[in-house]
């Protein structure tokens, strides 16, 4: 049986492209297979949610996506950019200029306030320091954080905090948006709420793969992916596409 390969209705240099990754870990017969040739194109201002049974391989192709990890067969390519065979410091590279994250726990800095969160992620890729900050309170303002810029995340909400996380992966512009179970800590209101920020960013033309389990949140997507087993099994589009500002139906 032929593989699933999840492609988008477009003739542009995708966002991302997989074309038949499989990682693999350990020795035969103690060979753990977590991706078996997965095959993802995700198009320019594209949100993919990627659903699938804990242990189906969604975490491993996020970071194999951004870099983070190196297949061990397949191509990755990041705006038409081929990852294999890069050195650590292109790798690294890549990820601060063209790839953000978000994930269940934040991962924001304490001792920073939610613009020097932000900010930091500039200034690391080589911006001026006030030049970054004045993008950093942009970005912010841009999730509806205009208000909070110099609160720190021990004195935000969780839902505050994952806003911060977003416009951290977002400063920039032109970027592909990788999130891991973004509301995964969230109650389902907030939840909703992070879910919409993403779907606003995508309709200005970020593009996004996240991972979700829940199938509410998914609907907010373009294209759904499932996996199981390390498989791309099935992938489809919401009945009802997402409006901006709207909860799907």
């Amino acid at each position: 049986m032929n593989a699933i390969s999840a492609q988008p209705k477009t003739v542009e240099t995708p966002a991302l492209e997989l074309t038949s990754v499989c990682r693999t870990y350990g020795e035969p017969p103690n060979e753990v297979r977590a991706l078996v040739d997965a095959s993802l194109s995700v198009a320019r201002g594209e949100f993919v949610a990627v659903m699938g049974p804990s242990g189906s391989g969604k975490s491993t192709l996020l970071t194999i996506a951004g870099g983070l990890e190196v297949p061990s067969t397949g191509t990755v390519r990041v705006d038409g950019q081929d990852l294999g065979g890069m050195e650590a410091a292109g790798l690294a590279d890549v990820r601060l200029r063209r790839v953000g994250y978000v994930f269940q726990d934040f991962n924001l800095l304490p001792a920073l306030s939610a613009v020097e969160n932000v900010a930091m992620v500039l200034e690391l890729a080589g911006r001026g320091r006030r030049d970054a900050t004045q993008a950093a309170i942009e970005q912010l303002g841009a999730v509806g954080l205009a208000n909070r810029l110099d609160h720190f995340p021990d004195d935000l909400s969780g839902g505050e905090q994952q806003r911060v996380a977003i416009a951290r992966a977002l400063v920039g512009g032109g970027r592909l948006l990788l999130a891991d179970e973004p509301t995964g800590a969230l109650d389902s209101v907030t939840g909703e709420s992070v879910m919409r920020t993403l779907r606003s960013a995508c309709d200005a033309g970020t593009s996004a793969v996240v991972v979700t389990h829940d199938a509410q949140l998914a609907a907010w997507a373009d294209r759904v992916v499932f996996l199981r087993d390390g498989r791309m099994v099935d992938h489809t589009e919401p009945t009802v596409p997402p409006m901006t500002g709207l909860s799907p139906s």
